[in-house]
């Protein structure tokens, strides 16, 4: 391998994201002059000169590694055809080092096109490309402020497919540059309307995600679906499956009936002949939950489509109504269940609780269940991973049952010298963003996710006196780590976290409270391989599925939750705790009764058993964790979930699906 030949394998390794799941890859461009955590490795590949790449040339055993895992994916991706499925997804969330994500549906978005690459699924992600990402979190006085970066496209490793699309708009054409990200064997697309051509309000469509008016929203959204579907066509590729990750890609409906309708098809014949080609996943058991634009504000927007179909707007409105909407509005789920031949939720209590959610809209009551799970290699700490090679087989991270029955051979020692690991390395972070020690020793809780109302932060702080207890006790000490972040726009998910890191530095807290800002997944990742028990309590059944307490479990946290989402139907009464709900009369009483019971739960059952003759990690601790293993390891990983989305709904839609 010669000087020019190593820019091009690195340049291979940086810009195809496969690096964010395999160890040697990682090993490689970790090794790289430059090279510091947060920085994405296409900037550092891109800044070596000549020098520095001769001198390399000199490393003979990275050279090695470098040939061997540049032929690999060359290899995998030398045959990649056309796609015969295109996830359409707002936000995913691939790594920490390219911020197009806000949170759980992006990271599941980002997990589903990881686990399509490893199954050879022929699948294509197709989003936006935010040039402001999402906010950075800062506190100042206590409260949560926004902070937006600006991102170039180049410096992730996206390449400029040469590919433009327009978008119509009241008055005018939205232009879009295509963008392409490679994700091991998986393209991701992205829409980018930063383009000189286009007006400066026009230009800052994708400026930054989930930001803006409702006039912005719906824009968005726009270039989204039909910018979308166009981008397919300009690429080449007509995909005759497409899946909708929640409505916000709704519009893509739009484009669909209009190629139908071109072609001399009535509304209603042109509904019936898309519905085998489209899936719909949603994700919220609440009505708060569902994008709807004022019938005002569509018709403007809807108006072109009518004007092409020779209908009257009315009645392109009436394809986004829901009856149950009071106030009535386009509701993008609705139009979505209304044209998708198939549609689920994302557990089995999900599933029942969306028929019911969707009861008056037509496809509302056929919605089936796949419960969400997570990319096992991605979130999986290292040090585990090699431990679960050896003792597992590689298949484990693929949901293989007999690999997990295998957990016995871990021995005590290694597992609690795993779990020992994954808490220092949390302390070492916790320290660098707030200067709080953590004792590695000590049993840490962790809570982790958007701090929307209904995920009850401060459920704990319910009763204060019982959590200071808890937390006084130097004989079990019991250390609570929080982070997450509310929506710019969220006042009341704002007061929740403002009421958290108030307690955190409370005589109160004992110093064993701390919040950890600017959530993303470089702190997920080491909170998942650092705490003990993961806590989830949220109002139930407002958790459509939750993934967060699922990382946990593979990395050896053992969960202790409210009876919902995926945790409802996996918990077994020996894989972790289950925080029992309350009947009682007002929100406010069963507050205060889930708080008691998450308590006494975290200070009678876990912290006994886990201090457990006077030592942390106690036996029967860690055969939990080995039970919890067994158990859930085989269920949570995303190999499992993309294979009964492969056979109970990509499989049978290929097979009925048509494209004009």
């Amino acid at each position: 391998m010669d000087t020019r030949g190593l820019a091009e394998a690195l340049s291979l390794l940086a810009r195809n994201h496969a690096w964010t799941w395999c160890p040697s890859t990682r090993a490689v461009l970790s090794a790289l002059p430059g090279h510091e955590p947060g920085r994405h490795p296409v900037q550092v590949v891109g800044d070596l000169d000549w020098s520095q790449l001769e001198a390399l040339l000199g490393n003979l055993e990275l050279m090695e590694l470098v040939g061997r895992q540049a032929a690999r994916l060359a290899e995998a991706t030398a045959d990649i055809g056309p796609p015969r499925i295109a996830y359409f997804s707002p936000e995913f969330g691939i790594t920490d080092l390219v911020p197009q994500y806000s949170g759980g549906l992006g990271v599941l978005a980002g997990d589903h096109l990881k686990a399509a690459s490893d199954l050879g699924l022929p699948l294509v992600g197709v989003g936006l490309f935010y040039r402001g990402g999402f906010f950075r979190q800062q506190l100042a006085a206590g409260r949560q402020r926004e902070r937006y970066e600006s991102y170039d496209p180049t410096s992730f490793g996206c390449i400029d497919t040469g590919a433009q699309v327009t978008v119509p708009m009241p008055g005018r054409e939205v232009g879009a540059r295509v963008w392409r990200l490679d994700v091991g064997r998986v393209r991701l697309v992205l829409l980018d309307t930063d383009l000189e051509a286009n007006r400066p309000a026009d230009r800052d469509i994708t400026d930054r995600l989930y930001s803006g008016d409702r006039r912005h929203r719906l824009e968005q959204e726009l270039v989204l679906g039909v910018g979308g579907a166009r981008a397919l066509g300009a690429l080449g590729w007509s995909p005759p499956v497409l899946h909708l990750n929640e409505g916000h890609a709704g519009f893509l409906v739009l484009e669909l009936l209009d190629r139908h309708i071109s072609a001399g098809q009535r509304l209603e014949d042109a509904l019936a002949a898309i519905a085998p080609g489209l899936v719909f996943t949603t994700h919220t058991p609440v009505p708060a939950g569902i994008d709807r634009f004022e019938p005002g504000l569509a018709a403007r927007y809807l108006r072109y489509w009518a004007t092409r179909w020779g209908v009257p707007v009315s009645e392109v409105l009436s394809l986004g109504r829901d009856p149950s909407d009071d106030p009535p509005g386009f509701n993008m789920a609705a139009l979505c269940l209304r044209a998708a031949g198939r549609a689920n939720g994302v557990s089995r209590l999900h599933g029942a609780v969306s028929r019911e959610l969707f009861a008056e809209v037509p496809g509302g009551a056929a919605i089936g269940s796949i419960t969400n799970g997570v990319h096992a290699r991605t979130w999986v700490m290292p040090r585990l991973q090699t431990i679960f090679d050896e003792a597992l087989g590689p298949s484990w991270s693929e949901g293989d049952p007999t690999a997990w029955d295998r957990v016995d051979e871990i021995d005590d020692e290694t597992v609690r010298a795993g779990r020992r690991a994954g808490a220092v390395e949390l302390g070492e972070l916790v320290a660098e963003r707030t200067g709080a020690n953590i004792d590695p020793d000590a049993l840490l809780v962790g809570f982790a996710r958007r701090f929307a109302t209904y995920k009850r932060a401060t459920l704990l702080l319910q009763h204060p006196d019982e959590l200071e207890l808890l937390l006084s006790d130097d004989d079990r000490p019991v250390h609570f780590v929080f982070a997450g972040k509310a929506h710019p726009a969220d006042a009341a998910g704002k007061d929740l976290l403002a009421e958290i890191v108030a307690f955190t530095s409370s005589a109160a807290s004992r110093g064993r409270f701390t919040f950890v800002p600017d959530y993303d997944m470089a702190v997920a990742r080491a909170m998942y391989a650092g705490c003990d028990v993961w806590l989830n309590n949220p109002v139930r059944p407002h958790e459509a599925s939750g993934t967060s307490g699922e990382k946990a479990a593979l990395n050896g946290g053992l969960n202790c939750s409210i009876s919902d989402g995926w945790w409802d139907e996996m918990a077994d009464g020996h894989n972790g705790w289950t925080i029992p709900s309350s009947s009682a009369a007002t929100p406010a009483q069963r507050d205060r009764a889930e708080s008691a019971a998450a308590l006494g739960l975290l200070d009678d059952d876990i912290a006994t058993l886990y201090y457990a003759g006077g030592q942390p990690w106690s036996p029967g601790w860690i055969e939990r964790i080995r039970h919890s293993w067994r158990t859930l390891g085989p269920q949570v990983v995303a190999a499992r979930m993309l294979t009964d989305y492969r056979t109970q709904l990509y499989e049978p839609a290929l097979g009925e699906a048509t494209r004009p």
